[in-house]
């Protein structure tokens, strides 16, 4: 018989509960992404300020006590007392969902911080919170935690006491300082590299702003870190950085600015003579990842610009067809950033914009302003640059569209590539179904012996395949290891890409826990950020870990994945054990590759993400590009050259 269910087992949850019972709702995951995503709220208040002109200087501080702390000189939270609540503006931001300054246009002109969650869902989700106002002469604090009820009900956001006055200042501005709670989270250790990053982004996307980090976790030789991020070139500046160690095509990069209908852009673009492009796009500082109407109105500008100023320059005569959009954009590396009001994203992700009327905007401010810029006095180099390496992208791009037919040739007996290399799974269920991408014909085999064929497909590489940064796409489908990737995952390349059409749900790389190994791993990687970026952020791309040990005693046999797990194991093990080190996938017969590295309930994968699209693109561009110089200075200011691996040299020597 079913359980009564009536209006008493409706659980009507109070103020902050909801986020700590679902906070994935709110963050989207307890990971190390919604850890970070809490000094994201933070700090985008501060930067809301900073884009409504009321700040120009913001301090991120990661203590030493495990907490985080950001500090603006805005105009500071409100303090006056709310008129249907009756408790100050500040405990209101910091105890009430959907409470906040943005819902109107009044207060905040342009604001990344659209549904009013971010200051109270800090707070739910944290130990304790505190948090400083400076405003119209005076100083106010209050304090907020955790607390555990009579009943045993954990509480999170509880304030202390009312809103103090501390007494007269000269400052203004907000200082908000809070320490995640470590039962919510999998870990509370922040990133330095995860918030240098991003701190770094929003000073290119903030012109002027003054945004500085410290890291009390991070000693150097004058104390703890410290570093400030300010551009005054703003995404000019931008673009410059992304194309260090690149070969440009002009020296200076285009610049244009403009409003319309309430939208503001601003748009910063250089050519360099690689093959793809790399466009980012920002909407009130939000990283579009995934584009949207705005970058849609921003390439088809740029195509219309330029194809009027070939046919004007008589590059293009009037019998010619228009150069496509893809010509314009190879080689292009362009920053986009747009303001506006009443921002609609696609998904909670908020990586990809929605509102049409960003199109019509984008592309009446581009075309104008960067026409007017391509016909202005001491560009003309400039502009022919561009518009020689549009014609010579041109030129390749029946010989690209030829390699494309070859690529999505179907997988027939008589003209596959895939004839004797993919051995492919039985089930016709494309969510289940996983593609290996296995180094080596001896791993290969393994991994065909010890799959199970009903979801698992096997694809071996017998060589490297082709460093995709480094070539033309007609010159990367003329690789065979490429050409079989693309048949075997049967989605499309480059503008032809098509999600919809692809076979698995998951490609795991495959590869040696060695130098070549993780060379492969790179040149796979570079090739799906490339021209099938996508399928990494649609999540779609996984790295298979093999075990580095095989520690065994009679019976009892564990597998080590990393050398840091390693004394641990063999202090559990006991004496007498054997460790064998493996120095290759080939080294495993098919049981051991299925039972450690490929069946889904005892395997470990790591999903490839894209946390900053510009950064990944920089980083890629710097190991996998052609400039050695930028590189040997990457890698000696990165590695750690005088690291030992003193578990190794225990157990192995």
């Amino acid at each position: 018989m079913s359980k009564s269910y009536n209006a008493k087992d409706i659980e009507v949850l109070e103020g902050l509960d909801a986020v700590r019972l679902r906070p994935g709702m709110y963050i989207g995951t307890t990971g190390p992404k919604g850890l970070h995503h809490l000094i994201w709220e933070i700090v985008d208040n501060a930067i809301d300020e900073a884009a409504n002109k009321n700040c120009d200087k913001i301090t991120v501080t990661l203590h030493d006590d495990g907490s985080c702390s950001v500090q603006d000189n805005g105009r500071g939270i409100p303090v006056d007392e709310h008129p249907t609540l009756k408790v100050s503006g500040v405990e209101v931001v910091f105890t009430q969902l959907h409470a906040g300054g943005k819902f109107n246009n009044d207060n905040y002109a342009y604001s990344g911080g659209l549904h009013g969650v971010g200051a109270s869902v800090v707070n739910a989700l944290s130990d304790w919170l505190s948090v400083e106002v400076c405003k119209d002469g005076k100083r106010y604090a209050q304090n907020f935690s955790k607390v555990i009820e009579p009943s045993g009900k954990v509480r999170g956001g509880i304030p202390e006491g009312p809103l103090e006055c501390l007494g007269e200042t000269d400052a203004s501005g907000t200082l908000v300082r809070f320490l995640p709670d470590k039962t919510i989270f999998e870990t509370t250790v922040f990133d330095h590299e995860v918030v240098a990053k991003r701190l770094k982004e929003l000073a290119f996307l903030n012109k002027g702003v003054e945004i500085n980090f410290i890291d009390e976790n991070v000693k150097t030789e004058q104390g703890i870190f410290e570093t400030t991020y300010k551009y005054d070139g703003g995404i000019v500046d931008f673009v410059r950085y992304l194309n260090e160690g690149k070969n440009t095509l002009f020296a200076d990069p285009l610049y244009i600015e403009g409003v319309k209908d309430g939208v503001v852009v601003a748009m910063a673009l250089q050519y360099t003579d690689g093959y793809t492009d790399s466009v980012f796009s920002y909407v009130n500082n939000i990283p579009t990842t995934e584009g949207g109407t705005h970058e849609v109105g921003f390439k088809s500008a740029i195509t219309r610009v330029f194809n009027d100023a070939a046919r004007k320059n008589g590059n293009l005569k009037d019998k010619d067809a228009n150069l496509m959009g893809e010509d314009f954009r190879e080689g292009l590396t362009a920053v986009l950033a747009i303001k506006m009001k009443n921002v609609q994203f696609e998904g909670q992700t908020k990586t990809k914009l929605g509102n049409p009327e960003a199109k019509v905007a984008v592309e009446s401010v581009v075309v104008e302003k960067l026409a007017e810029l391509v016909s202005g006095r001491g560009n003309g180099k400039t502009v022919s640059a561009i518009i020689d390496k549009a014609m010579a992208a041109a030129k390749v791009r029946e010989a690209s569209r030829k390699a494309k037919e070859i690529a999505r040739q179907k997988n027939s007996i008589e003209n596959s590539t895939l004839v004797g290399k993919l051995a492919a799974c039985t089930g016709k269920n494309v969510k289940n179904n996983e593609l290996f991408i296995v180094e080596g014909d001896s791993a290969g085999g393994s991994a065909k012996q010890g799959r199970d064929r009903s979801f698992q497909a096997i694809l071996p590489l017998k060589g490297k395949p082709l460093n995709a940064e480094k070539k033309r796409i007609d010159q990367v489908l003329l690789n065979e290891e490429i050409r079989t990737i693309i048949s075997a995952l049967g989605a499309g390349i480059g503008e032809d890409f098509n999600l919809n059409n692809l076979k698995y749900n998951k490609v795991i790389i495959l590869a040696d826990a060695d130098q070549d190994g993780a060379h492969i791993r790179a040149i796979l990687l570079t090739f799906f950020f490339r021209y099938m970026r996508e399928l990494i952020t649609d999540g779609h791309v996984f790295i298979g870990l093999p075990p580095l040990y095989k520690v065994s005693k009679r019976d009892v046999v564990e597998y080590v994945y990393s050398d840091a797990e390693l004394p641990q194991v063999i202090e559990r093990v006991g004496r007498g054990y054997a460790l064998q080190r493996y120095k290759g996938l080939g080294e495993m017969n098919p049981e051991q590759l299925w039972s450690t590295t490929m069946d889904p309930k005892e395997r470990t994968l790591v999903q490839v993400t894209i946390e900053d699209a510009a950064e990944a693109d920089r980083l890629i561009s710097t190991l996998m590009g052609d400039n050695v110089e930028i590189r040997k200075r990457y890698i000696s200011e990165n590695a750690n050259f005088n690291k030992q691996d003193k578990v190794a040299d225990t157990y192995l020597g």
